[in-house]
């Protein structure tokens, strides 16, 4: 069993640092649109949804790793704040489709580029933050970093 080094603490630490200091900026611009983080969450995800998922319930719960209840809870909150909406599937009538509505599409389009615009900052930061702790768990790092050094390529290293 491998044991981490300082290295690897130091790497850890400095990796949980970035996304924290990440998701401060987030609920920061989620709080001045009037918005709690877990709202602007079920509205990224509802907008992000990846096609062929439907915008259920259960799926939003699950991608955002909370439990059902707590996804109805955001919806009803989100839809009493004109933000979403729910419909009833056209091929079964059973099944509740959840969309935004022109407020949420509205309100999801600005914080969305704030948050854009926020990693294309201090994402690098973040990236570097990741590589090394990647770098950290390879156990084969300098044979491929020689390899890369062989073909005459460089390897960046923060």
């Amino acid at each position: 069993m491998k044991k981490l080094t300082l290295s690897d603490y130091q790497a850890l630490a400095e990796f949980r640092y970035q996304i924290r200091r990440f998701l401060r900026f987030s609920e920061q611009v989620v709080k001045r649109a009037g918005l709690e983080r877990g709202q602007y969450q079920l509205m990224l995800a509802i907008k992000g949804m990846p096609t062929g998922i439907r915008p259920r319930i259960s799926e939003l719960a699950d991608r955002m790793q909370i439990r059902h209840h707590s996804a109805v809870e955001l919806v009803n909150r989100l839809e009493a704040g004109g933000f979403v909406h729910r419909t009833r599937a056209e091929d079964d009538r059973r099944e509740v489709l959840l969309a935004l509505t022109p407020k949420g599409e509205k309100t999801i389009g600005e914080l969305a580029l704030h948050h854009h615009d926020e990693l294309r900052s201090s994402g690098p930061e973040l990236v570097t933050a990741l590589r090394r702790v990647m770098r950290g768990g390879d156990e084969n790092q300098n044979s491929s970093s020689s390899s890369f050094q062989e073909k005459g390529q460089t390897t960046k290293h923060p």
